[in-house]
């Protein structure tokens, strides 16, 4: 892989020399002023690629502040959304799996060691496991979703492992307890969750066409049709699962149609939803 471009390197650098010059006390100042800005900028990148040129960079300055406060929940998230993310991304420029697999080994363990500040998750008490997830809040619903969502990142990668199957029950669990607390975090990210769970698995295996299609069309609703993952998993799912091919179709063609500038928040994700929908429809999967 080419490294990143001279400019983007000496970002980077300034930021890691910021970080080494303070004391962990001031994390939340540098959190605050250099790493959520960070986060922020790279959604609003186009550029997919140069992206994946400065993602060890990145990542190394996000394992520096987790080193330096290892229980900050908010860098705990910042680390699980970062890592999941570059996963995403990496896999759109076509990173070799193993270096996607160890990625996501690291995102899984800032999802899980973030998630185990308010649950129970490694314990084996399934009863004590539900009273906690219970006794959550509305304000905890950030730190739940992205928690789940840097586990989901490794769950993905495993390729239905034994092990990563029992850790989706779990995650199942939060995703579920998110719609009680949260629907709309995240653009409506527990819905896609369920949108892909149940349009992605036979019906004889717990898969419901018809739960898919809602938790996805919900999903759109929440998200203003302007997070264009939401169309892309809905084609490659439920689309498919019900061999709509108009359905299918149109929702790639809405994907790739979408103006990125609309929302430069989701600029990032929106390119790698775009390239993917581009992919999809080149398949053929409805054959002619």
């Amino acid at each position: 892989m080419t490294s990143a471009p001279i400019h983007l390197q000496r970002l980077f650098l300034l930021i890691l020399a910021g970080i080494f010059l303070f004391a962990t006390s001031c994390t939340s100042l540098i959190t605050s002023v250099a790493i959520k800005p960070a986060v922020s900028n790279l959604q609003k990148q186009s550029d997919i690629e140069l992206v994946c040129e400065g993602a060890s960079s990145y990542l190394l300055m996000i394992d520096s502040m987790i080193e330096s406060d290892p229980d900050n929940r908010e860098l705990l998230k910042i680390g699980a959304q970062s890592y999941a993310g570059s996963v995403a991304a990496l896999q759109a420029c076509d990173t070799p799996k193993e270096r996607l697999k160890t990625l996501s080994d690291k995102s899984a363990r800032y999802g899980r060691t973030l998630l185990a500040t308010m649950l129970p998750i490694d314990g084996g008490d399934q009863e004590k496991f539900e009273s906690a997830l219970e006794k959550r809040s509305s304000a905890d619903a950030d730190y739940l979703f992205w928690g789940s969502y840097g586990w989901l990142a490794w769950i993905e990668q495993q390729q239905g492992s034994p092990a990563s199957m029992a850790d989706l029950v779990t995650v199942e669990r939060i995703m579920a307890r998110l719609l009680e607390l949260d629907e709309t975090v995240e653009q409506g990210g527990p819905h896609l969750f369920f949108g892909v769970l149940f349009g992605s698995k036979p019906q004889m295996i717990g898969g419901d066409p018809e739960r898919s299609r809602y938790h996805f069309e919900r999903a759109l609703e929440i998200s203003n049709r302007s997070f264009l993952m939401a169309q892309v998993l809905y084609a490659a799912t439920y689309g498919r699962m019900v061999f709509d091919q108009q359905l299918h179709d149109n929702l790639l063609k809405e994907a790739l149609a979408f103006d990125l500038d609309q929302v430069p928040d989701n600029r990032l994700s929106n390119q790698i939803a775009k390239r993917r929908a581009q992919e999809l429809l080149e398949e053929n999967f409805f054959g002619d």
